[in-house]
């Protein structure tokens, strides 16, 4: 449900495309993978700088379903990073209050990359400090195809009244059908595209595109951000009081 017209407090959900970890790798004249590695470490900081802004949830996007087409020793460097990172990251996330959870279509995923995300969301079930999101072989259209689906499934067995399908239908279908609709999206790196992110829950987001890549968005600059949104309007269709 969107917030009521003229909200001006800050962001409960905050979800980040967090893009440039190439660029600010070749800048160094070093190979890509050594950016993502220096991406994945970014993620700490503005995890842990959440709470004093006031964000309850964070959504960052971490491969989506198009980044297949990338190269295999790159695919295959992500993949191995995603699994060290959850390993060495989980214990963390436990003591700290983080409640880990994953979006995206799991099946093309290794299977002992399924298994760890499984723990690491068992095993941080019960904190409520941080909800954190992480979209992995995630798209935006794959994730509505895939819910479609699951309601016409209902709707064959009978569980289900066509006639009685609305959006508040479609979304409890949605990978993301637990959590809010994120209230502000950042993009870092110049670039001005949502690349299927999140294309549901956003109709009423507030984005951000800013020039800084991904490895150097700091817990000051992600502050700047979040300040910028409490001085917007948001009106959701409404006209000015």
């Amino acid at each position: 449900m969107a917030p009521s017209p003229n909200d001006t407090t800050g962001p409960r959900h905050v979800a980040i495309i967090m893009d440039g970890n190439g660029r600010w790798a070749r800048q160094r004249r070093r190979p890509r993978l050594f950016g993502h590695q220096a991406g994945a470490k970014r993620v700490r900081e503005i995890v842990e700088a959440c709470p004093d802004l006031g964000v309850k949830y964070l959504t960052i996007f971490a491969f989506s379903t198009e980044n297949w087409k990338r190269t295999q020793a790159e695919v295959a460097g992500l993949m191995t990073l995603f699994r060290r990172y959850i390993t060495k990251e989980m214990q963390t996330f436990v003591t700290e209050g983080v409640r880990v959870r994953f979006i995206g279509d799991r099946r093309r995923l290794d299977p002992k990359l399924q298994e760890l995300m499984d723990h690491c969301e068992t095993i941080t079930a019960v904190n409520t400090k941080v909800h954190l999101t992480i979209a992995l072989n995630y798209g935006a259209r794959d994730e509505v195809a895939r819910a479609i689906k699951d309601l016409a499934r209902e709707v064959k067995a009978g569980k289900l009244d066509p006639e009685s399908v609305d959006e508040t239908t479609l979304t409890r279908f949605l990978d993301t059908h637990v959590l809010p609709d994120p209230d502000l999206v950042i993009r870092t790196s110049g670039e001005a595209r949502i690349s299927n992110f999140l294309l549901w829950q956003s109709a009423y987001s507030e984005y951000e595109f800013i020039d800084t890549l991904w490895p150097d968005f700091t817990d000051e600059i992600f502050a700047e951000v979040i300040g910028r949104f409490g001085k917007r309007e948001r009106r959701f269709g409404a006209v000015p009081a």
